[in-house]
């Protein structure tokens, strides 16, 4: 098993740091220039040049990119171009946000997910069946600003006008109140993914021998499903609920602007607005980096499940 994880943190490395060099080259090659977005329009020639040339940016390309990498390596990611702060500190600030956020609709996602693809198993063709696939239609279609605007609409614009106080904020961070709309409308388009993976992967295992085998015997139809199809079919589901959490976290952007979720997705959007290439640099190496790492994590937890990756290291 040991050389199951070392193997796969190997991987990782070749990677990172082919994402560093696609971030930097876009970054890089993007229309702008660094010094004169940081000393304004009415700035001399001479003072940007001179600007320029303490940056760095007079450099070859890949006299920068060797640069910028011995500054991540040192956990230097630059300064802000508005703030002038550190943007490792601006995304620090950040962060927390947008993992409340992203494990708030994980676990909207999983709940839902694991309910109804389970109901839609054991019921097959019945009601709960059809329900089932129409939930996880409809989610996957429906974009998460549309769901997101409609929320607010009903949540906190009709609610406040009709009783005089919004059900939920528009708008904010802090309290479980302000969570829920955010994490509803990101976790629903995922939780329609973790219902037909459950479902169809529900339905394999309970077509098995050995599920048979356990009804023939007397066993509860309730054990047969929790104890032993349940346990069995979560290996797949599993597996994609760990990428789709890597994915919410880099998804989360469309979501924190429209409740103004003081996240790093936020961030970013300001930052290309803004054309804070620092900022912009490091936030997608960021979600890059948790996306790698979220993806390590579920390789490494699906060797300890599946019994046959643990045959083949131990051999």
């Amino acid at each position: 098993m040991h050389r199951y994880i070392i193997k796969r943190l190997l991987y990782l490395i070749p990677i990172l740091i082919g994402v560093t060099f696609i971030v930097f080259a876009i970054m890089h090659f993007s229309p702008g220039d660094p010094a004169t977005l940081l000393l304004g329009e009415d700035t001399t020639q001479e003072e940007i040049e001179r600007v320029r040339e303490i940056m760095g940016l007079n450099d070859p390309f890949i006299v920068q990119y060797g640069n910028f990498l011995g500054g991540l390596a040192r956990g230097n990611l630059g300064r802000s171009l508005q703030s002038g702060r550190p943007v490792v500190e601006e995304i620090g600030a950040r962060l927390p946000a947008t993992m409340q956020l992203a494990g708030g609709a994980i676990l909207v996602a999983v709940v839902i997910g694991l309910v109804m693809g389970i109901l839609a198993a054991t019921k097959q063709y019945s009601i709960f069946d059809g329900g089932s696939m129409g939930f996880a239609l409809l989610g996957a279609s429906m974009p998460n600003f549309w769901l997101g605007l409609m929320m607010i609409l009903l949540f906190s614009v009709y609610w406040n006008n009709n009783f005089g106080y919004p059900l939920f904020p528009s708008s904010g961070y802090g309290t479980l109140r302000h969570l829920v709309m955010p994490a509803i409308v990101l976790g629903t388009a995922h939780a329609a993914y973790i219902t037909r993976i459950t479902r169809s992967s529900m339905l394999e295992v309970l077509r098995q021998d050995y599920i048979r085998t356990s009804r023939a015997k007397g066993m509860s139809e309730r054990k047969v499903v929790y104890y032993h199809a349940l346990w069995n079919a979560l290996i797949p589901v599993i597996t994609i609920t760990g990428l789709q959490f890597g994915v919410l976290l880099g998804g989360s952007v469309v979501t924190e602007t429209i409740f103004a979720w003081p996240g790093i997705g936020r961030m970013l959007i300001q930052g290309i607005r803004t054309q804070n290439y620092p900022i912009v640099q490091g936030t997608i190496l960021v979600f890059a980096l948790m996306f790698s790492l979220i993806t390590l994590l579920v390789d490494i937890l699906y060797g300890f499940i599946d019994p046959r990756i643990k045959a083949k290291y131990k051999s």
